[in-house]
């Protein structure tokens, strides 16, 4: 099988190549191709691939190119890891929200629509491309906003587009082990959007096990969740929050802290992965020693901001492995060789969700075969999930509306509408703060 990996030159994609080389099934991936628009990033990446693989027998096959349309004809999976204006523009959406006084992460908030709205046109045409030259492929997207970049896609590949995220695997992962439980034999009853969901209840052996985590402060405050949003709170919740809802329960605080830290996450990112491939590139470097070194500090300054606003301290160390990779090698095992699983995934809605279109994507629950990613029915929301759900959900569509039809009015619209946006004035000059620093956003008229 060949597999394609969009962003190939991005910093994270060992991951995917290390999972593979533990494949070694019949019908497993053979050839992977590497597509970046940096030919030096491609080619520090495919160093560190090199080292993986070396003394691996039948390790997959790994070419580089700048060519898309060469990358993606043939393919069988492809994997969507682009990052539209690079770590620079991360850190601008950051920088131009916090002057405003609001939320520029990645993700949430005014930061993720601005990267939102210079990433679904490139999205979009990567899925016409993708219909056009590998009509057969799966695509698995992993390119934030990774709800609303695959309902973008959607459109055009219709459910041969699937989006993941680690952040539940993680969560899931981390309730069960408090719970005594077996993670892989637990079933999640999470429900929302990706980056915007609820742990309702934890399934072990068909009993749901999360009522007790809830009614036990001692257990409760001794994972990650626990300690970020507070025992009181998960229990006035009645439920365990995705960990980005952190950014929507203490608004206040987490922007205070990205204001007073002395660099943005998109900022630091930035720095630490431009240090990565000049040291890759030095003659003699170990590509791969550097990569580990650079991954292992990534990955445990991970929302720190947040941490330490809620005195919740440094992550721990089982939650320093990252997880998308083997959520991403589950997905293409299940339909390649139709080995039925469950995962955690960003499908079309159709009529999970009754407060939202059947084409909305959502991030629930889903039994995965040779045809595909099919969620599972599940119990409405709470009053206050489905108020959070439907205004997210709106303010994406209008990002995609805007997307389409390049207007700067609608681009306003989308983010008055966030909940995290406080103000049109706001709205209006986090607009032009954006359309000032972003050329991909130069098509807002």
């Amino acid at each position: 099988m060949k597999l394609t990996i969009l962003g190939g030159g991005g910093f994270r994609v060992p991951l995917v190549y290390g999972a593979l080389l533990t494949d070694r099934a019949e019908g497993r991936v053979t050839e992977v191709v590497l597509h970046d628009l940096d030919a030096g990033r491609l080619s520090a990446v495919a160093r560190v691939l090199a080292e993986q693989a070396a003394g691996v027998p039948d390790a997959p096959a790994v070419t580089a190119t700048t060519d898309l349309d060469e990358a993606l004809t043939g393919a069988d999976f492809v994997f969507s890891a682009i990052r539209v204006g690079g770590l620079e523009g991360r850190a601008n959406d950051e920088r131009v929200a916090l002057a405003e006084g609001v939320l520029g992460q990645e993700t949430v908030g005014a930061g993720g629509i601005a990267y939102g709205l210079r990433t679904v046109p490139v999205a979009v045409d990567i899925a016409r491309r993708v219909a056009r030259l590998a009509p057969d492929a799966w695509v698995i997207n992993f390119t934030n906003p990774a709800g609303l970049v695959t309902e973008a896609m959607s459109r055009h590949l219709g459910d041969r587009v699937i989006g993941i995220c680690d952040s539940p695997v993680g969560l899931g992962r981390r309730i069960a082990r408090v719970l005594g439980g077996n993670p892989k034999e637990a079933w999640i009853d999470y429900v929302g959007l990706n980056h915007l969901g609820w742990v309702r209840g934890l399934h072990i052996a068909g009993r749901d096990e999360l009522p007790r985590l809830l009614a036990d402060p001692d257990l409760l405050g001794s994972f990650e969740e626990g300690k970020l949003f507070g025992v009181d709170w998960l229990q006035s919740l009645g439920a365990v929050p995705n960990e980005y809802l952190h950014y929507y329960y203490f608004n206040r605080e987490a922007v205070r802290a990205y204001q007073q830290a002395e660099k943005t996450r998109g900022a630091f990112l930035r720095d630490q992965q431009a240090h990565f491939y000049e040291a890759v590139a030095e003659p003699g470097a170990k590509a791969l020693d550097v990569w580990d070194r650079t991954r292992a500090e990534r990955e445990a300054t991970y929302m720190a901001e947040n941490r330490e606003t809620a005195g919740a301290g440094e992550r721990d160390a089982d939650d320093l492995s990252g997880g998308y990779e083997k959520v991403a090698l589950a997905l293409m095992r299940a339909i390649a060789r139709d080995e039925r699983t469950t995962l955690i995934l960003n499908v079309r809605n159709r009529s999970t969700l009754s407060v939202l279109d059947g084409e909305a994507v959502i991030e629930v629950p889903c039994l995965v075969d040779a045809n595909g990613a099919h969620p599972v029915a599940v119990a409405p929301l709470p009053d206050h999930a489905t108020g959070l759900v439907c205004a997210v959900k709106a303010v994406e569509r209008e990002v995609l509306a805007a997307a389409e039809s390049g207007s700067r009015t609608t681009a306003v619209k989308a983010f008055a509408l966030h909940p995290l946006v406080d103000s049109v004035n706001v709205a209006r000059r986090l607009v032009e703060g954006y359309t000032g620093v972003h050329p991909g956003l130069a098509y807002l008229k």
